[in-house]
């Protein structure tokens, strides 16, 4: 069973449907009782970054994230998700994410001759040839977003171009975070939630 984080941001509805089609139980929930005894957490994302941290503390998740993060539970961010795992982000003033991955979130430069936000179809490039998530390299996926992760290279498994290089797909150990919209990506996409699965499955959460 993978637990969807319910906390009114994001796209679960697709989401589900992606895992439904792998044949992957899901349960949106923010039971923290839920959450630990799932054998991953994926948490969505749509939205600005502040309004997301502050629905996750509402809720009094921030602390369950960190502590089941730390613990080894798979974890997956998908879009905004992916960014709330970093440092901070300084979407309209600075604000504190989860601090699961090292790094900050920054704006898109918007005069690089290329439209904020990113939107459409982008062609990844893979930085780690032996990463489970290999096959990615030169498919396509699909982006929504305005700020991106800066972050350290050992944590960049694929990037695409933008005016500068964002990161698509990153991971630290049991944490993993994909910028863009595996449940909007078609076969590709299906392909990337797979092999997550496949990871959680193995219990192997190696880039080797």
């Amino acid at each position: 069973m993978f637990a969807i984080v319910d906390y009114d941001t994001g796209n679960t509805r697709n989401l589900k449907k992606a895992f439904d089609y792998l044949q992957v139980p899901t349960q949106l929930t923010a039971d923290p009782v839920e959450l630990a005894a799932a054998d991953a957490v994926i948490l969505p994302g749509v939205g600005a970054f502040a309004a997301a941290m502050t629905a996750l503390n509402d809720r009094q998740l921030v602390p369950v994230l960190q502590r089941l993060a730390q613990a080894g539970k798979p974890m997956l961010g998908i879009c905004l998700g992916m960014q709330l795992l970093f440092e901070s982000s300084n979407e309209y003033g600075n604000h504190d994410g989860l601090g699961l991955l090292q790094g900050r979130v920054t704006a898109l430069p918007a005069d690089l001759g290329v439209k904020v936000p990113q939107m459409g179809w982008n062609q990844n490039v893979v930085q780690q040839p032996a990463s489970p998530f290999k096959a990615l390299d030169q498919n396509y996926t699909y982006f929504v977003h305005s700020y991106y992760a800066i972050c350290p290279a050992e944590e960049i498994v694929a990037t695409v171009q933008h005016g500068v290089r964002v990161p698509s797909v990153v991971q630290r150990q049991n944490v993993v975070g994909m910028q863009f919209h595996p449940e909007k990506s078609g076969q590709v996409g299906l392909q990337q939630l797979a092999t997550f699965k496949e990871m959680v499955s193995a219990h192997d959460f190696s880039r080797n």
